[in-house]
């Protein structure tokens, strides 16, 4: 559950129909540009392929295939955001780093009693792609011994084009972000809520995948309280999770997800110990 590596959405494109009748070859070569855009993004579906994404908004699959960098025979995959306008720039590929953590940047003392110690945690670069399309390095947190398998899991997301809100450092991938329950994070010393029970965010064990867009529902509780309109699971939008989708990049790299749990529904979580 949410505690506490660049950006556009939304722009209708409207032509007006052309007065004059075209000849049909003209027509065909002009069609996809006469036909008003939805939006600048679409979110995969199940079902869904690069060409009948294309046909629906008067597109050719090889330029949907090229604004997002895919190549033939241009694979899609559920929970993946698609852009349907040609992009400003290529984005970089993805790229990871790993470094030490220190007690000061994690705001460590002694008397939190966390239950690893700063040596055994390492902070993760990793690039990400925002609600935007932006591009960034985002860092998290995890236990040292789930370095690859935490890479494994964002290098998927990136190659399936899957969004991320956003990742620390906010004040440079996010700036004027408040709410930090929001952001997609690793570590973090805490218990469970109401219980003694230390979290498997306190081990660096879990992850928290865009929070605001998949919550943690347990009855009439919601966390992060603002996250009413993603509760609908059957539902396709930017940063959502769902089964077939964007979980089996981290079930893949050995990730359970707090999805199928049966007392409460934690769409957000993840971690190697399914707790």
């Amino acid at each position: 559950m949410p505690k506490p590596l660049l950006t556009l959405v939304g722009v209708l494109l409207c032509v007006a129909p052309a007065v004059a009748v075209a000849a049909p070859a003209a027509a065909a070569r002009t069609a996809p540009a006469a036909i008003a855009r939805r939006s600048v993004w679409h979110v995969v579906a199940p079902g869904e392929t690069m060409a009948g994404i294309a046909a629906a908004n008067g597109l050719r699959r090889a330029d949907v295939g090229r604004w997002n960098q895919i190549a033939a025979p241009y694979p899609v995959q559920v929970d993946g955001t698609l852009r349907l306008t040609p992009q400003a720039a290529r984005l970089p590929g993805w790229r990871t780093r790993v470094e030490p953590v220190t007690r000061e940047s994690l705001g460590w003392g002694p008397a939190r009693r966390c239950p690893v110690s700063p040596e055994d945690l390492r902070r993760i670069w990793v690039s990400y792609i925002d609600f935007r399309g932006g591009y960034h390095d985002g860092s998290i947190v995890m236990h040292k011994r789930l370095v690859e398998q935490t890479q494994q899991a964002f290098a998927t997301l990136f190659r399936w084009r899957f969004r991320i809100m956003a990742m620390a450092p906010l004040w440079l991938n996010q700036p004027g972000l408040t709410d930090t329950s929001s952001a997609t994070s690793g570590f973090a010393c805490r218990r469970v809520a109401g219980t003694r029970v230390w979290s498997q965010h306190a081990y660096g064990r879990a992850i928290d995948l865009n929070p605001l867009q998949n919550p943690m529902v347990r009855g009439a509780v919601l966390d992060p309280p603002g996250a009413g309109p993603w509760v609908r699971r059957d539902h396709f939008r930017i940063g959502m999770v769902h089964a077939d989708g964007a979980v089996r990049a981290l079930t893949a790299a050995g990730f359970a997800w707090g999805g199928r749990w049966r007392t409460l529904k934690d769409y957000q979580h993840f971690s190697t110990t399914n707790r």
